[in-house]
């Protein structure tokens, strides 16, 4: 759940958290700082806090075109300086990272210094952007750890099930999908069902590793798609809700 410094789209999130809470699931509800002034924020923070919401997510947004508009917060490390001005430690703040690194990143190295600020700002946790290639996120955490990063890094994962929307969502993003893997999709057509049994062994099999080689744990983009997530929990003997 993500909002900006929309007074509706803030209700209907706030609306929908409290929702999700009555149902008895904590939410974290996604909270961007594109577009917004620190007085819009910092209200959208006590009306969480007051709500009784514990975790949120620090995310800068998605950038409109042009330089018209930022507002007054552009980066996530000053949304997460913000939260820990106005409300402390009441919130526990996970940020993004991209162990791919983030595609507008002048420099790997930049971007590695972009995600210690953020850090350093106050998060608790980070997401990473999905990916299909192990070594890349293990390589991330390895080099985090060597600039003195020691906050949780959850690996993020995409399960598939609509192969052209998703490369067209990771060529835009710059998630990497795998030659092998492309390639293999691709073959398949418009074969909808065995795009979604190869994707779910391609995903199951990373989730594996990650867990195998000490990943503190994984994070879902459902895309509203719960199924296959559910089946990949399944799969590796992890419990779900509902």
């Amino acid at each position: 759940m993500t909002y900006g410094a929309g007074g509706s789209t803030r209700e209907r999130t706030l609306g929908a958290v409290l929702e999700l809470k009555r149902a008895g699931f904590e939410a974290a509800p996604h909270l961007s700082c594109v577009g917004a002034t620190r007085a819009e924020t910092a209200a959208v923070l006590a009306l969480y806090r007051d709500s009784g919401v514990r975790r949120l997510v620090a995310l800068r947004g998605d950038l409109p075109s042009g330089s018209v508009g930022l507002g007054e917060l552009r980066h996530a490390s000053e949304l997460v300086e913000l939260i820990r001005a106005t409300t402390g430690t009441h919130f526990d703040v996970a940020v993004a990272c991209y162990p791919e690194f983030h595609p507008e990143a002048r420099s790997p190295q930049d971007d590695l210094l972009n995600f210690r600020r953020k850090v350093d700002a106050g998060a608790d946790v980070a997401l990473t952007q999905y990916f299909y290639n192990a070594d890349a996120y293990f390589r991330f955490t390895d080099e985090c750890a060597a600039l003195g990063i020691a906050i949780p890094i959850v690996p993020g994962v995409m399960p598939i099930a609509n192969f052209s929307q998703l490369a067209r969502f990771s060529d835009a993003c710059g998630a990497e999908i795998p030659r092998w893997v492309r390639l293999k999709m691709q073959s398949f057509g418009d074969d909808a069902a065995s795009i979604r049994a190869f994707g779910l062994d391609v995903v199951t099999a990373l989730c594996e590793r990650l867990l195998a080689q000490g990943a503190p744990g994984l994070h879902f983009y459902t895309m509203n798609q719960a199924g296959l997530t559910a089946t990949i929990c399944r799969r590796l003997g992890l419990n779900t809700p509902g």
